[in-house]
Parts: C-alpha cells; sequence; structure tokens
C-alpha cells in the first residue's frame, strides 16, 4: 500500500527527496573520507525523508549500517560523548579558519555567534550510552 506522501507540494517534496538522496550519499562517503561528517548529513537525509517520504525515511533508519549511527539522536536518546566532542571540535576548527580567512567584522561577528549557539545546542542534548 502506497502512503500519502506527507508535503503535497510536489515541487518541494521533490526538493526534500534530492536533498535527502544527495545527503545520504555525502554521508556515505564521509564514513570513507575523514573530512565529510557523516552523522551531521544523515540526520540531514533523515529530516528531509520524514517530510517526503515514509518509505525512504523508514529504510534510513532502518538500514543495518545507517540506521544505528542515528537512530539514538532520532529516538531523542541522545547522542555519543565522542560525537558531541569531536562535533563541537571540528566546529571550532572551521569556524576558527573561516573567522581568519573573512574580512568584515560583521560576517566574523556572525560566524562566532552560529559557532557559539551550535555549540550550546550540542551540550545540551543528552549523552547516550553507544560508544
Amino acid at each position: 500500500m502506497k502512503s500519502k506522501p506527507i508535503i503535497n507540494n510536489q515541487f518541494l517534496r521533490i526538493a526534500l527527496l534530492f536533498t535527502g538522496f544527495c545527503a545520504t550519499g555525502l554521508g556515505v562517503l564521509g564514513i570513507f573520507l575523514p573530512v565529510l561528517p557523516t552523522v551531521p548529513l544523515l540526520l540531514l537525509a533523515a529530516a528531509c525523508f520524514a517530510r517526503s517520504s515514509e518509505r525512504f525515511h523508514h529504510w534510513l533508519l532502518n538500514h543495518y549500517r545507517l540506521g544505528p549511527m542515528i537512530q539514538c539522536y532520532t529516538s531523542g536518546q541522545g547522542i555519543p560523548i565522542r560525537a558531541k566532542v569531536t562535533a563541537i571540535g571540528m566546529l571550532w576548527v572551521a569556524i576558527s579558519i573561516s573567522v581568519f580567512i573573512v574580512r568584515p567584522l560583521w560576517l566574523k561577528s556572525l560566524l562566532v555567534i552560529i559557532a557559539i549557539s551550535i555549540t550550546v545546542y550540542l551540550l545540551s542534548l543528552p549523552i547516550s550510552k553507544d560508544v
């Protein structure tokens, strides 16, 4: 039985599906390439699929390799401490480099405000028992 899409706007649904597939592909590449962040890309894909296709959302969450990476977060259990520390560390390295490269003071300030906001959000997430 075919389930009804959550979003009725066909263009938006296709855009979300496309974004979800791209994020999934990049997330899979991130497993092998240390520069690409696997879990955030898979979370983006899950969010896109949740709003565009129940079938693909279910597939991603129940995938034997990809699903376990994001199930703790999507179920509200939080994220592993290692993932939290890695995400915050990589965030601040990337923001520091970006702040060094850009010239306008307002843009540097905006980048720092974004980094602080993301850090506060990550710190507020519960820590899951998974390693």
